[in-house]
């Protein structure tokens, strides 16, 4: 029997690809989805499952025999609305997922992170963002692999000015990305997404930090 995997923030940028990718990777049979707003696609593969965040206590069972989860979870402050509310999304929810997962024995967490994640920064988005990491990695669950990609390239479908000029700016001068700049090189979201399931499957366990440029080759396999 193949492996069952549940996806968190399927509906989101690198979320979207992790899911595709799930679904055509022989040795997963089973992936399922939490969303708030459900896929506009059916697979064989696919169970979705909408939710609230805040009582996903209620969805404890989705976790049953699920080896790995794959968390793409995260939103921008101005999305969010404010801090606290950016901090639920991008801290709570993942945390309070993995704290689930590992009640019912799942055995690999995989989370976008970001690139400069630190829990001392002075930055509230990398601090954020370390304060998951270091959380998650905590709970218990044998294996935990955190990416942290640099500038995401991909169709949203909601509009980033900044992250759309930082785009533009980023792909015409990709060239001078190399050597030690390749950490800030911008990374497409399905490359991400495809590193991910890579390194699913490879059977590692313990914690493990996949910066940006070894994303991108990880993602190129």
């Amino acid at each position: 029997m193949g492996l069952q995997a549940v996806v968190l923030g399927a509906t989101g940028l690198v979320g979207g690809f992790v899911v595709a990718e799930l679904l055509q990777r022989e040795e997963y049979d089973v992936v399922k989805v939490l969303v708030r707003t459900p896929l506009d696609i059916q697979h064989p593969k696919l169970t979705q499952i909408v939710v609230e965040w805040d009582t996903l206590d209620q969805y404890d069972d989705v976790f049953t025999n699920v080896r790995d989860v794959y968390c793409c979870l995260g939103t921008t402050i101005k999305k969010a609305g404010s801090q606290e509310q950016f901090r639920k999304v991008d801290f709570e929810y993942p945390v309070h997922a993995a704290q689930l997962a590992h009640a019912q024995g799942a055995g690999q967490f995989l989370t976008v992170s970001a690139m400069g994640a630190d829990p001392s920064s002075r930055m509230f988005y990398n601090r954020t963002k370390g304060e998951a990491e270091h959380a998650l990695s905590a709970i218990g669950i044998p294996t935990v692999q955190l990416f942290r990609p640099s500038l995401l390239l991909g169709k949203r479908n909601e509009k980033r000015l900044g992250e759309e000029v930082g785009a533009k700016f980023m792909t015409t001068f990709d060239f001078l990305f190399r050597g030690k700049a390749a950490v800030y090189r911008a990374i497409p979201a399905e490359v991400v997404a495809r590193a991910m399931v890579n390194i699913a499957l490879t059977g590692l366990s313990g914690i493990h930090i996949y910066p940006n440029e070894v994303i991108h080759i990880v993602g190129l396999v």
